[in-house]
Parts: structure tokens; C-alpha cells; sequence
């Protein structure tokens, strides 16, 4: 075990259920809590954004974290900071506001609507200033700052220019976790020199009069990993694979880590699940028919006895496979299948997903709102998961799933090919294409299809998802012996 006095700060832009966008929120969901249980202290800050609910989620103000100076370049900002326990743990997680930057829906509006960070340079440098004075303010100091993606890539940098000669800030490791690699913040390099002192801009990774801030957090970090081995050898020696991050990759290797995802059973449970319709497990299954009924009536389609029940959730950008998706629609609708997409981002892709569900009200349904009890119930009332994501570094939905007995159906990559055994001879936990084309995808379905309608080897299948452990028990042990590494050195 380890001290029980090595602290571990999380800075992400996103946590479920507070807010989500990508399986990031998943991670810091359950994460913390792991690497708790290994003996460590951990918090959590992220954006206090104007669409998370304080009553819902009991934030309150804390007084001494209130009116924290930021100091940027050629202005002062005012911070202040609300505070909640993580859903199901005791973990302190902090929300640093203003209202200039987070009253609106703060980093992702642009980011996800097809631009990195159009216009949003303010909010993430904001950000990341304001997660080092908040701390000072605190009077918490960590042992190691594990950033989260492309939002919390200034940190390292910060701390070995602006803060190196912060005694409070002395002996600091970092950590940085690629969820999104595609994902990068590029932002224009003047935006950085009206905000930040030449010390920090002459560091930055520019190209073209353009900052990448993902290759910066790499250039400056202690260490850094992705979630998935395969996703970390495939990053570092296919180049394409990389979005232009494969220099910088290779150079730092030796200190790039791939650790796979887990997922806590506690959190994700259809035996114990509060948020679903019926709870159900393995030795009873009954439970997942009410919640197939009860996710048929929230997405407003008819309950069709032996149909099956597929289902898409995943944001809408192309990386997450939204092209590939509207490419096959028509395909899919020739199908007797019922089918529910759900997620958000590019309005082109809402829109056609939108128009498609309209054009077949019984078997089509789009939902866009994001809840927690919306998400859960889709897990456990889904007969199909469809996953046409392109690039995929882990994720944690396949794992949901299949504790759930709702088999994957997804595309080859990272960590897809280490948390699902491809059916094959009546064995495994679900379905793989390789190619990333609409022929195979559809191939791979139909051999889901004409599995689930042969009910000795679907419930097979189902056992097999179903009994597989996906916990955070090896994940965290190989995290706590990465923290312990980096603090000996």
C-alpha cells in the first residue's frame, strides 16, 4: 500500500455526472476513487459550468476560496470556487467560476461544434492559472497534478516557469492522460501573448502562428500515458494514428505508459443500479426486458416482442464515427431492428440523425440531452450497443455494456481489441470489424443479428460479457506504481 500522505490533484475539463462529453468523464468518475483504495489522497478541480446544477449535485460556496486573484498577463480575473463530494465517494471535488468564462456551456461549445478552441483561449488559460492559485489558496499541496487531455496542458509548463520559484509549488510531479488524441487545442499564438509572460509563450509548441497545446503538455510533463498498451504503441509508430503528435511521441517514449481502463462495479451494476428501471444480475435476467420496455417508451417507439434493440451513444463528430454512421443509416433501417442514436455535437450530424428519426417514427429515435439516469437505463435496455468510432483509445462504454449483457458491436482499435473477445465458434463477449467501412460494420451486426435470434448462443454470449471483470484493481496497482515511480525520481 502506499503512504497514505501522497496526495494526487485530478484537473479535467469534464466528470460525470456533472458533466460529460467523452468517456473522460467516465475515467474521472471512478478513477479517483481507485487510486484511493491504493492509499492515496485524491481531489478532483474541473470548470464550474453554467449548465451543471448546484442544487442537483449540492455545490456550495466556500467562503475561503472566494474572489482568488488570477493573474493574467494584462489583467486580473476574479475566481471563485464551489466544492461537492463525488457521487459515491468522499472525494472532494472542486469547481472554479467566473462568470465571464463557465456561465454558458465554458470549454466545449466551441470545441465540439468543430473547432478546437475558436475563440476560448481566455477560458482554458483561465483555467489552468486558476487551478494553481486555488490550490495555493487552499493550502492543499499535491504530490502529483495528473492532468486530464488537451484542457489542463498549460500546467506542467506553468510550473516550471511562472511558479518554479513558488516554494509551495517546489518538488510537484505531473502526470498527463491522452483520452482524445485527435483533440488537441489549437489555438492562435497571439491569443497566448495577450495573456500569458513571454517566459511561457517562448515554450509553447507553435507551428504556423499556432499553438498545440496536447504536444505542449507533452513536451513539459513528467510522465504521461493513454488507456490502453495497444493504443500507446499504436500512437507512437503510425503516424497517421497520431494526428501529427508522432515526433513528439517517439522522442518522450520512454516515458509513455499505456494503462488500460476499468470500471467500478459499484458505479456500474445493473444488481445494485438505482438510476435503471428493474435491477437484474446473471442468475435472473427478467430485469432487462423492463428496462428494453421503459428505454422504448422514453425514446417513444412501440415495444416489439423478439426485435432487437440497438443502440448508438456516442458524440457526433467524425472521429466518433458519426460519418460512418450516416453512411449506413439507410442500410440499417432495412433491418428489423429498432434503433436509438444518442449523443451530441456537430448540428449537420444532428440534424440528418433528427430527419432520419422523423422519417421512421416507429423504428428510429434521436436523443441529444444528456442525463445520467438517461445514460444508465440505455446501458441496461439496449440489446446492441453500436460503436462506429474511428479512433478509440479504450473507452469505458464497451465494458458497461457487457456488465450490463448488452453486447458491443465496434470497430478494431486501442483498447476495443483488449476488453472485447470477438465472437467466434460460440465464445467470446462481442463483435469486431476490422475495416472502417459501412459493408463491414453492417457485417459485423448482422452476425450480432442472427446471434440474438439464437437464444442458446446469445445467452452465451451475454454470460460471457457478463462475468468478464473490468474493475480498477490492476489499472489503479499500475498507476500507484507509476506515482511512487515518479516521486523517487
Amino acid at each position: 500500500m502506499a503512504r497514505r500522505n501522497i496526495k494526487v490533484l485530478y484537473v479535467s475539463g469534464e466528470v460525470s455526472p456533472f458533466v460529460r462529453i467523452s468517456a473522460l468523464a467516465d475515467f474521472m468518475a471512478s478513477f479517483p476513487q481507485a487510486i484511493e483504495e491504493e492509499g492515496f489522497e485524491a481531489r478532483i478541480m474541473m470548470p464550474k459550468y453554467g449548465t451543471i446544477n448546484d442544487r442537483k449535485f449540492r455545490l456550495h460556496d466556500v467562503l475561503r476560496l472566494s474572489d482568488i486573484e488570477v493573474h493574467l498577463k494584462e489583467k486580473i480575473d476574479l475566481l471563485n470556487v464551489k466544492v461537492t463530494a463525488l457521487p459515491s465517494s468522499k472525494i472532494q471535488t472542486y469547481f472554479l467560476y467566473n462568470e465571464k468564462y463557465f456561465k454558458r456551456n465554458g470549454l466545449f461549445t466551441d470545441l465540439y461544434s468543430g473547432n478546437d478552441l475558436k475563440g476560448s483561449a481566455d477560458k482554458v488559460v483561465f483555467f489552468n492559472v486558476g487551478v494553481l492559485e486555488t490550490l495555493q489558496r487552499l493550502g492543499w499541496k499535491p504530490d502529483i497534478i495528473h492532468c486530464h487531455d488537451w484542457y489542463a496542458c498549460l500546467i506542467p509548463l506553468l510550473l516550471k516557469t511562472v511558479y518554479a520559484s513558488h516554494e509551495f509549488f517546489k518538488d510537484i510531479k505531473t502526470v498527463l492522460t491522452i483520452h482524445n488524441i485527435y483533440r488537441q487545442g489549437i489555438v492562435p499564438y497571439k491569443a497566448f501573448q495577450k495573456l500569458l509572460p513571454d517566459e511561457v509563450c517562448s515554450a509553447l509548441h507553435c507551428t504556423n502562428d499556432e499553438v498545440n497545446m496536447l504536444y505542449t503538455g507533452v513536451e513539459h510533463v513528467d510522465f504521461f500515458t493513454t488507456t490502453s498498451k495497444r493504443y500507446a504503441e499504436e500512437i507512437v509508430h503510425d503516424g497517421p494514428q497520431a494526428f501529427g503528435l508522432a515526433p513528439v511521441l517517439e522522442e518522450y517514449q520512454d516515458k509513455f505508459y499505456g494503462i488500460l481502463n476499468g470500471i467500478d462495479n459499484r458505479q456500474w451494476n445493473p444488481s445494485t443500479d438505482k438510476l435503471i428501471k428493474k435491477r437484474y444480475g446473471i442468475e435472473n435476467m427478467d430485469g432487462k426486458l423492463d428496462n428494453k420496455k421503459a428505454l422504448l417508451e422514453d425514446a417513444g417507439l412501440p415495444y416489439r416482442e423478439g426485435v432487437p434493440l440497438v443502440g448508438v451513444i456516442a458524440n457526433f463528430d467524425e472521429f466518433q464515427g458519426a460519418s460512418l454512421l450516416l453512411k449506413s443509416l439507410e442500410e440499417l433501417a432495412a433491418l428489423d431492428i429498432q434503433l436509438v442514436i444518442s449523443g451530441s455535437g456537430d448540428k449537420k450530424y444532428e440534424k440528418v440523425f433528427q430527419d432520419f428519426a422523423d422519417a421512421h417514427p416507429e423504428q428510429v429515435s434521436l436523443h441529444t440531452e444528456y442525463s445520467d439516469a438517461f445514460f444508465h437505463l440505455a446501458i441496461a435496455g439496449l440489446d446492441i450497443l453500436l460503436m462506429p468510432g474511428m479512433i478509440e483509445s479504450c473507452g469505458m462504454i464497451q465494458m458497461f455494456a457487457m456488465n450490463y449483457g448488452t453486447i458491443p458491436v465496434a470497430y478494431a482499435g486501442g483498447g476495443i481489441v483488449e476488453t472485447i473477445d470477438d465472437f467466434a465458434k460460440e465464445s467470446g463477449s462481442g463483435f469486431i470489424f476490422h475495416e472502417y467501412t459501412v459493408d463491414s460494420l453492417m457485417g459485423k451486426l448482422n452476425e450480432a443479428l442472427e446471434c440474438f435470434h439464437d437464444e442458446e448462443s446469445w445467452e452465451q454470449l451475454v454470460n460471457t460479457g457478463m462475468t468478464r471483470d473490468f474493475t480498477w484493481k490492476n489499472s489503479a496497482e499500475e498507476y500507484a506504481q507509476l506515482y511512487r515511480q515518479i516521486l523517487e525520481e
